[in-house]
């Protein structure tokens, strides 16, 4: 874990409008192995892909990586390094308003007006559950209030180097979000280096006490690929509005190397997760999955849940699992 911190750590993703041929090495148990990385095997059903040897700052496959779409909550990753930034109390307690429900689209949420948690727990669910009204939440909290929070959000972008990013607001449910498969490669790449980010984003299950009523709630992940023994996932956010289709960003070690995976507007409830696995079987046999050969199952309503906090062990309580979107 410690190596792969540093070659994360030292990683500045270079934008690539085309997907490289170059085969790239794949160590196997035995010795160093190379597997040939032929980006013409690989069919993905997402409309924008990159696929990006973090290691050595290349992206070994490319599909229309530089063209302007919406991202949807693929933005809270950088609500949280904003957040994050700004080195406010993560234990500081606050609360949801009427200002952060969901005019726009209309979404719901157990997380109701009054509802409060500490900042430190309503990033969390925003990360793992991709919780809107906690992203809201922590962005209407920020010095100066939602205006300077998305305000910050650009400047965090342009920092970056990403040229082609916009934001409009801190959940991803405004269209106006936009990014390109090259700069989100940037967006993640950054994002593996804060370790709250990494666990966050990576946790299956949560339960949450929510003050002042103590009501206790239970969170999904909303990639179900964070739950399985066959992944070894270290950031990962999905997104989904109806301008922007199923997204999912991930950062992971696959063929012993951590590679960054970037799938836009997949059409389909499952696709970005079956993309996701056509990637990882490439990635470590140099060999395609054709695009129906893929089968992802539908994950489980309630999954497992971490621990319980101190304070939410009231058998009586009553404790829902959410669902992935």
């Amino acid at each position: 874990m410690k190596r792969l911190l540093i070659l994360v750590f030292s990683c500045v993703v270079a934008a690539s409008a085309a997907a490289q041929s170059t085969p790239v090495p794949a160590p196997g148990a035995g010795g160093p192995r190379t597997v040939d990385l032929d980006p013409a095997k690989l069919k993905l059903a997402s409309a924008n892909a990159i696929v990006l040897d973090a290691a050595s700052n290349r992206p070994v496959y490319a599909k229309a990586p530089n063209e302007v779409t919406p991202i949807a909550s693929l933005t809270k990753l950088m609500t949280a390094m904003v957040t994050l930034d700004a080195g406010l109390p993560l234990d500081e307690s606050i609360a949801v308003d009427i200002d952060d429900f969901d005019y726009l689209k209309g979404t719901r949420s157990r997380l109701r007006a009054g509802a409060e948690l500490s900042r430190r727990e309503m990033l969390r669910l925003a990360l793992m559950a991709s919780e809107n009204r906690a992203a809201s939440t922590l962005a209407r909290h920020y010095p100066g209030g939602t205006n300077a929070f998305v305000a910050a959000m650009n400047a965090k972008a342009r920092a970056l180097g990403m040229g082609a990013t916009r934001f409009l607001d801190p959940t991803g449910l405004s269209a106006g979000n936009v990014s390109t498969a090259n700069d989100l490669a940037v967006l993640v790449a950054t994002a593996a280096q804060y370790p709250l980010i990494r666990e966050f984003s990576t946790t299956d299950s949560y339960f949450v006490e929510v003050q002042p009523t103590g009501q206790i709630l239970g969170f999904n992940n909303t990639n179900r690929l964070v739950k399985s023994d066959d992944w070894n996932i270290h950031v990962s956010k999905t997104g989904y509005i109806r301008e922007a289709g199923k997204c999912l960003v991930m950062m992971a070690t696959i063929a012993s190397r951590p590679v960054v995976i970037v799938l836009l507007d997949s059409l389909g409830r499952y696709t970005r997760v079956a993309d996701a696995i056509r990637v990882k079987h490439w990635l470590e046999t140099g060999e395609g999955l054709p695009l129906k050969s893929v089968r992802a199952k539908a994950p489980a309503k309630v999954g497992k849940a971490k621990a319980l906090p101190a304070k939410a062990g009231k058998p009586s309580a009553r404790v829902r699992g959410s669902f992935s979107r």
